[in-house]
This record gives C-alpha cells, structure tokens and sequence, in this order.
C-alpha cells in the first residue's frame, strides 16, 4: 500500500481531488461494504446530471477511489440548500487506511473552494452525536454546532427495501466567503 505521507511521492501527481463520474459508482460501494447504498448514488449521480448535486472522490490511480463527498445544492429543505446561498454536506467518508494524511481535510477544502467560487456563502451538515473526533475534524476547519437533529431519513436499498435510519447528529454550519 501507498503511503500518503511519503516525501518523495508529490500531493498533485499521487492523489486526484475530481468530480465522481458515472464510472466510479461502483466504486463507491467500497468492496461491498456500501452496497447497499447503491441505488441511493445512483440518485445523487441524477441529480448531478441535473445541477443540483455534486459528487466529489479521492482518486488515487494505484488503489483506485479512497474517499467521497456528496454536497447538495437544492433541496426541498431549504435550511440545508436553497440552490443559491446554502449547501449541504453529506456522505464524506475516507477509506481507514487513508485517514489522519489531511486527505479529508484537502478534499473538505477542495469541495469548499469549488462553493464559493458557484457563489455559495454557508455550508451545512450533520455529524453523528457520538462521532467525537469527526466534530473535532469539523471545528478544526471552522465549523460550529447551531442545533441538535434526530437524522432521521430514509433510502432504498439495493435490494428494494425501503430503509429507515435514526442518527442523531448536530447540525454544524461554516461561513465560507
């Protein structure tokens, strides 16, 4: 395995900040471990293909895509994203190997940049409550708790079964310009 923090291996050629393609949802699924999120990507790369969703991934050429970000641009919900000033954070995650080698941190940054320059002023999203080093992570690039939310939500799994999740979390916001 590569490691990140090689000093002879250089940020921009090792590592891919890049906007996921239709290809890359496999991927996602992390060797079966996200499976059954499958048909729930597919409607995040819709409502990409749509603008009204971004779809980030770390790619590293070797091993192939190690992280994800999902932000919303509109939602029905306009407290996460109205489509002009708020978007939404959601599905970030960096495979364990790959955690603690500021990889989230520059893919967090990267997907922050790519919103101001679309004229986006606030980012929002939920961290599980128990999730201590995750809010840590989150305060350290200057997000702050502004309110308690049950994360109650649903998806369809791959199998067809409508799936209920309860993760309470802390709604957590940053100004970005």
């Amino acid at each position: 395995m590569m490691l990140i923090d090689n000093p002879t291996i250089s940020w921009p050629s090792t590592i891919r900040l890049r906007y996921a393609t239709r290809d890359d949802l496999p991927a996602l699924e992390w060797n079966g471990e996200f499976t059954h999120f499958r048909r729930l990507y597919q409607e995040i790369y819709q409502n990409v293909s749509q603008g009204r969703a971004l779809m980030w991934v770390v790619d590293i050429p070797e091993n192939g895509i190690v992280g994800q970000l999902f932000v919303q641009l509109e939602s029905h919900r306009q407290e996460l994203a109205d489509g002009r000033r708020r978007a939404y954070i959601y599905g970030f995650r960096i495979q364990p190997a790959y955690r603690d080698h500021r990889v989230g941190s520059r893919l967090l940054e990267k997907a922050e940049v790519d919103l101001i320059k679309r004229r986006f002023r606030w980012v929002a999203l939920n961290v599980g409550r128990q999730n201590l080093k995750a809010l840590r992570f989150y305060e350290r690039h200057g997000y702050r708790i502004i309110a308690a939310d049950p994360g109650q939500w649903s998806y369809v799994d791959h199998q067809g079964h409508h799936q209920e999740v309860c993760e309470p979390a802390w709604r957590i916001q940053k100004c970005i310009s």
